[in-house]
């Protein structure tokens, strides 16, 4: 059994983006917690945790370009192009 205390892996406090957005890691936004609670209590649970989900996330969007994508294209190159055009 993997035993962690939640006081330890406790997240990072919030950083508002907008009024309905905060984020606690780096590039990982979230629906302000607040906002949710009218319909879904958040469950508590460690740092590591939102780490892992993220990895994951990151994990399976290497596979998916590495089996389905000729190339892939940043949003920032896109940007440039369309400044281009102007």
């Amino acid at each position: 059994m993997i035993g962690f205390r939640l006081a330890a892996q406790k997240p990072p406090e919030v950083r508002r983006i907008t009024d309905d957005v905060v984020m606690r890691f780096e590039h990982v936004y979230e629906v302000d917690p607040a906002l949710m609670s009218e319909h879904v209590r958040q469950q508590d649970f460690p740092a590591w945790e939102t780490q892992r989900i993220v990895d994951s996330r990151w994990e399976h969007l290497a596979w998916m370009h590495d089996h389905f994508a000729d190339s892939v294209v940043s949003g920032e190159e896109l940007l440039r192009e369309l400044e281009a055009e102007d």
